[in-house]
């Protein structure tokens, strides 16, 4: 039986480690990043692949840095190590000691959007598909050779959560397909091209906030690229107001500012985009408040909205 460390940390690997596992192959190890506080009060909070692992009796190991002590993989004798979404890139030294190497599942079609937020980026920049990659990793942020892939489609409705749980799973299946030929030696291994790489770095609190000025279009891929993390927002009477979800409008605003409220009715409201149509805002959080949907706050308020206020 070949013998695996899996490398991963958020929702997304959970699936992936638990395909490794009902089919048999030999996790010794699982490597993810330490417990972090999470929510206001700052709980300390175990990474979600720990936790799958505990489930199945697995080792964890939890290093702050892998590049200060990733001399304590050797001690496992693994034949492969398998990472997705671990959140720290392999030294070369690791990267050199299993016999059949480190590979990567990554949610893209390398060699487009490398890097931490694929999913995100995808959406955003307004993809049709998008997938998985299997690659050898190499010292260079997902820059090796490419094993295999798998394509899916991005529909009108999806969004960074559905598409995310979507390529969780696909990732899970193409892996368990690809590892009986990487372990025999008969796997393909395609070089990436260098000329067509584009990047999906870490989304920046800068690039949470709308820009109406953009594309009705544009402005909608904005809204579902960050939901239902970490979230777009803009400014509302000054404060700001995160836009949990919103829609295309059939309405039509010749002659309106962009960002501007032209439309209220009990279920939403229509926001001026700059090509003149608008999106429909369905679901925000007030600064302070929680989330909740339009019709819920215009019943508490229904001055709350006004047509002609700008949303900046």
């Amino acid at each position: 039986m070949k013998k695996i460390i899996f490398m991963g940390t958020p929702h997304f690997a959970v699936p992936i480690l638990e395909s490794i596992v009902q089919a048999n192959y030999e996790v010794v190890l699982v490597v993810t990043q330490p417990d972090r506080p999470v929510g206001r009060k700052r709980v300390l909070t175990a990474p979600p692949v720990k936790e799958a692992a505990l489930k199945h009796d697995i080792p964890v190991y939890q290093p702050e840095k892998l590049k200060d002590s990733y001399e304590a993989l050797f001690a496992y004798d693994a034949d492969l190590i398998v990472t997705a979404a671990y959140g720290q890139l392999l030294p070369k030294e690791l990267l050199e000691h299993p016999p059949f190497g480190c590979i990567n599942v990554h949610a893209s079609l390398l060699p487009k959007l490398r890097g931490g937020a694929p999913i995100h980026y995808a959406i955003l920049q307004g993809e049709k598909e998008t997938g998985i990659s299997i690659m050898y990793m190499a010292e260079k942020l997902d820059a090796g050779d490419i094993i295999s892939q798998r394509a899916i489609r991005i529909e009108e409705e999806d969004h960074v959560g559905s598409l995310h749980d979507k390529l969780s799973e696909i990732g899970a299946h193409l892996l368990i397909e690809t590892l009986p030929a990487l372990f025999e030696k008969t796997n393909d291994r395609i070089e990436q091209d260098e000329t067509k790489a584009t990047f999906a770095p870490n989304i920046t609190r800068e690039q949470e906030k709308i820009d109406f000025t953009r594309t009705q279009e544009e402005v909608y891929n904005h809204i579902r690229g960050l939901h239902p993390w970490p979230v777009a927002y803009t400014t509302h009477e000054g404060k700001t107001m995160k836009v949990w979800w919103g829609e295309k409008s059939i309405n039509e605003y010749p002659s309106k500012r962009a960002g501007e409220i032209a439309h209220v009715d009990e279920e939403a409201i229509d926001v001026v985009c700059g090509d003149e149509r608008a999106v429909r805002i369905t679901e925000v959080q007030l600064a302070g408040k929680k989330k909740m949907s339009v019709k819920e706050l215009l019943r508490g308020n229904k001055q709350l909205f006004q047509v002609g206020q700008v949303l900046e």
